[in-house]
């Protein structure tokens, strides 16, 4: 067995693989929400930096290679990530002695009890906007890129608006970015935890980033269905 098969077997391995994936993740919703705030410059602008993402790189990697690479690193990472949650769950819970469990139900932290089922609920997301704005079976009006003399042209912008001017769409939006903002304060104190920055001392600084992270990446996000619904973008 490998050093990291050994390491991963034990808990703290397991909390560590999480803790790196997460920090993966969280640096990806800061740029994914920055990037959508570009919606906000303008159809020309918002497309352009669409298909800039498509050429990340290029001529050294192929139209896209950048964009497969990352979602490559991030799909391994989910599943090393959510594989990780499980059997954590399943260690504890095989550690955990039948007299103490109403007690450690009672005692559990909001956090840790909600923690589980966010996730859930974003993995299934996860697949919905993958369908809905990657590959475009979920959309009603998809508008998929188009090879041009200058090159690919994409319609990110008019896919965008389009989709969220039903509401029940941008309601699902909505709704899975308040999960996701509750995963990231819980993710972020866990992960301040499990590095061992857990003292008295810091906890209200750990806790007050992970806050402000968390609320800022959901209104970062939720900003943008909700403009598009009320006419600001469009």
């Amino acid at each position: 067995m490998t050093w990291f098969g050994s390491f991963y077997k034990s808990a703290l391995g397991k909390k560590a693989v999480m803790a790196l994936t997460g920090i993966a993740f969280w640096g990806f919703v800061l740029a994914h929400m920055l990037g959508n705030l570009k919606v906000f410059a303008g159809q020309a602008a918002f497309n352009q930096y669409a298909e800039w993402l498509r050429d990340l790189a290029y001529p050294a990697v192929p139209h896209e290679g950048v964009l497969w690479i990352a979602r490559a690193v991030l799909l391994l990472a989910l599943v090393l990530h959510v594989h990780a949650a499980v059997s954590l769950t399943r260690m504890n819970r095989q550690a955990r002695p039948k007299g103490y469990a109403h007690r450690e139900v009672q005692e559990a932290g909001w956090a840790s009890r909600t923690m589980r089922w966010t996730g859930v609920a974003l993995l299934g997301f996860i697949v919905y906007h993958i369908l809905h704005f990657t590959t475009g079976q979920a959309h009603h009006d998809f508008q998929a890129p188009v090879e041009t003399a200058e090159g690919v042209r994409v319609f990110a912008y008019q896919n965008l608006t389009s989709a969220f001017e039903i509401g029940w769409v941008a309601a699902i939006y909505v709704v899975a970015m308040v999960f996701l903002g509750m995963h990231l304060f819980h993710g972020l104190w866990s992960l301040f935890q499990s590095l061992g920055w857990n003292h008295p001392r810091f906890n209200p600084w750990r806790r007050a980033f992970a806050v402000v992270f968390a609320v800022v990446i959901s209104l970062g996000f939720l900003l943008v269905p909700v403009s598009v619904l009320a006419g600001w973008v469009g």
